[in-house]
């Protein structure tokens, strides 16, 4: 197998190879762009016109989706398989994986659309290098762009595979994609409401990406992810890269579930209290008139959406941040 297949390694390894282009003997070419970051591309004979971002471990102890990227890039750089889309490899945060850490000084999936701009410290220098490099890669006129950045969860969830689809005013969602979404596994999608600052919002709302954040079940360290079955999603992710997927056209969508954000719980000050269980679950049914959370200044979140369910709960974010999604089922027409 080609060296460059071993970008984990070479990734977990703080190593820049020595060799920055290899080939196949399919004539698929390998080129290692930065740190974490590697590019395929199949012989322009066999190119489909579709451009697929892969992106893992923006936090560094999530580690499912990073091994599933491994496997894919050993596939190709060892021959076993054969794409024909132009694909990108990127490993987020390689500091954190190293470590086995979340972060290292701030989560780097608040930093995009410009937030890194204003902030210091290694994210924001590595949140605006996986724009640069996300922006270089979808730069290519008239091809298909489509963006998983895949993570796994700080706590369980009721449902154990969903995924967040940004928001654009200018923009519809894709029932094609959902539809991809649903062969891939994923039996929950969450629509936003208001365009983001993480990684799959960037490339959304800025470079007309489709993207996608995924959730695909509890983070764990490197090597005990067998209780993470991702087998549906690397199949479908093959047929992706291969061109070999079925035809969606017509698909019904009778297992996803969709569901909106009806607000956002914002922790303004240290006086923020969250009143949850610290071992809540995404996707737990919140009651009408319950009171969700209390800040300065008489600020209270009390439940008023029939079906509410809570998302991300996390009382220890910094000040100005998201401390949980509050949403509501939604039909699927």
């Amino acid at each position: 197998m080609l060296a460059l297949g071993r970008l984990l390694e070479l990734t977990l390894a703080g190593r820049e190879p020595a060799e920055k282009i290899q080939l196949t003997q399919a004539g698929v070419r390998l080129h290692w762009l930065a740190e974490g970051a590697l590019e395929v591309t199949p012989p322009a004979s066999d190119d489909d016109g579709f451009d697929l971002l892969l992106s893992a471990g923006i936090h560094g102890n999530e580690t499912a989706p990073i091994e599933l990227l491994d496997s894919l890039l050993q596939s190709i750089a060892g021959g076993h398989f054969k794409p024909r889309v132009r694909l990108l490899f990127l490993l987020g945060n390689p500091p954190a994986m190293r470590r086995g850490e979340r972060f290292i000084d701030q989560d780097i999936n608040r930093l995009f659309n410009g937030r890194h701009a204003d902030a210091s410290g290694y994210e924001a220098l590595r949140a605006c290098e996986l724009e640069r490099l996300a922006a270089n890669f979808f730069s290519q006129p008239g091809r298909t762009r489509l963006h998983y950045d895949m993570h796994t969860a700080i706590r369980g969830s009721q449902i154990e595979q969903f995924a967040l689809y940004p928001y654009s005013p200018e923009r519809l969602h894709s029932r094609l994609e959902l539809a991809r979404l649903q062969a891939a596994g994923i039996t929950a999608v969450l629509l936003q409401s208001k365009v983001g600052i993480t990684f799959s919002s960037y490339t959304y709302a800025c470079l007309d990406a489709e993207a996608f954040t995924l959730e695909l079940g509890k983070a764990r360290p490197f090597g005990q992810n067998k209780g993470v079955n991702l087998q549906q999603l690397e199949d479908h992710l093959q047929s992706l890269i291969e061109g070999t997927e079925a035809s969606l056209d017509g698909q019904v969508l009778d297992v996803l579930q969709l569901f909106q954000v009806a607000r956002e719980v914002i922790k303004h000050s240290d006086a923020f209290r969250l009143h949850l269980p610290a071992d809540v679950e995404n996707f737990s049914e919140l009651p009408l008139g319950y009171l969700l959370a209390e800040d300065i200044a008489g600020t209270r979140w009390i439940i008023e959406e029939p079906g509410a369910r809570i998302i991300f709960p996390n009382p220890k974010v910094k000040n100005g941040l998201r401390a949980g999604l509050l949403v509501v089922p939604v039909s699927v027409d």
